[in-house]
């Protein structure tokens, strides 16, 4: 039989009902600037579980404060960050869909005010606080300073290893069934993979092995204490889109999936760009970064699956994704920002039979 976008997918001993997930969106809305999820996850995850999604993953949640994006990131860097996620991850599964999280990192692009607030860097005294760099190059902001930056040593790189793996745990603590390490967009696992912002010369640095042995490590300690029986995913830049330099390209990544395979990662998430300002696409339009997670399907020595995001606006494209064997997992973000009842409008479009996937209580609407 052909798998479609309505067909279960088993990674290790975890089912999911479909293999449509949601990507992970920040959404800038703590309130106390402490790193704790409010109702407004409660409400924007969860209903995107009771739109019909098979993984609904929370937005990138920083292992530690330095690694927020602005001060008004989720964290679970503590108990209590799992804590005020409890309910959350309950009531995702109470729907049927299972709940991930995207543990990550912002490294140098760092302390700065939300989209909508100018995505401007924020000083110390801003509510600002000091960025981590694998090197000593600041993002290139326009007009404004960076905030202040430390390279952490060797060991304090080790360091920020553990900080992944307690983040890990709490995730873990507050009942999330797939644990994704952000290593894509320009934040600091691609920092250290791409040798546009790496300039190291210890062993974090240099060869495409030192570059890569962060997000190893890192993939390591999360597995050594996610529960064998659920998946890790990695989410990867597969290309900087910068052909004027070295730089981070597809070839490395496929090269890279098969050593996060080793480490224990079950999927790779495949994106691209965001390591500098230039670092984008000239056109971003449907499945734009398709070929890209179809190279790393097709030049991996490894069974590690791969799912593709980006440009996947209808129930239609993201079917033919899985029928057409492209990618195991369609990814959807902005789609799922438009209308959080893709995954119902997506089975009734192609067929499917609503009342198996949406709540009893929307019945009803699909009689």
């Amino acid at each position: 039989m052909v798998d479609d976008l309505f067909s279960s997918f088993e990674l290790r001993e975890t089912e999911f009902r479909n293999r449509l997930m949601v990507s992970p969106m920040c959404q800038y809305s703590v309130e106390a600037m402490d790193g704790v999820a409010t109702p407004w996850h409660q409400v924007h995850l969860g209903s995107r579980a009771s739109g019909g999604a098979g993984i609904v993953m929370a937005e990138k949640t920083a292992v530690e404060p330095r690694g927020r994006i602005t001060p008004q990131d989720l964290g679970i860097w503590s108990e209590e960050h799992a804590e005020a996620l409890r309910e959350t991850t309950a009531f995702i599964k109470s729907q049927g869909a299972s709940p991930g999280i995207q543990l990550g990192h912002a490294g140098r692009k760092a302390s700065t005010s939300r989209p909508w607030e100018g995505h401007e860097p924020l000083q110390p005294d801003e509510d600002g606080w000091e960025v981590v760099a694998p090197s000593e190059d600041a993002w290139p902001y326009e007009e404004q300073d960076a905030p202040p930056m430390t390279v952490p040593s060797t060991d304090e790189v080790e360091d920020i290893v553990e900080q992944w793996r307690e983040g890990a745990e709490h995730a873990l603590d507050a009942g999330f069934e797939v644990a994704e390490i952000h290593g894509a967009h320009g934040y600091l696992l691609h920092q250290f993979l791409s040798p546009v912002t790496n300039h190291r010369d210890d062993k974090y640095g240099g060869s495409f092995e030192n570059r890569a042995r962060l997000i190893l490590e890192v993939t390591e300690a999360v597995r050594e204490v996610w529960p064998d029986d659920k998946p890790v995913f990695v989410r990867l830049s597969a290309t900087d889109w910068l052909d004027d330099r070295e730089s981070w390209d597809v070839e490395q990544t496929a090269r890279l999936s098969d050593l996060l395979a080793d480490a224990g990662a079950d999927l790779v998430d495949v994106s691209s760009g965001g390591i500098s300002p230039r670092s984008a696409p000239e056109w971003t339009g449907p499945n734009y970064q398709l070929a890209l997670a179809e190279h790393v399907r097709e030049n991996t020595e490894t069974d590690i699956a791969v799912g593709t995001v980006g440009g996947i606006t209808s129930p239609e494209q993201a079917d033919a994704i899985i029928r057409n064997d492209r990618a195991d997992l369609a990814i959807v973000g902005r789609e799922f920002l438009r209308d959080p009842y893709f995954g119902l409008t997506a089975a009734a479009e192609l067929g499917e039979d609503v009342q198996e996937l949406a709540p009893v209580q929307y019945h009803r609407a699909f009689r």
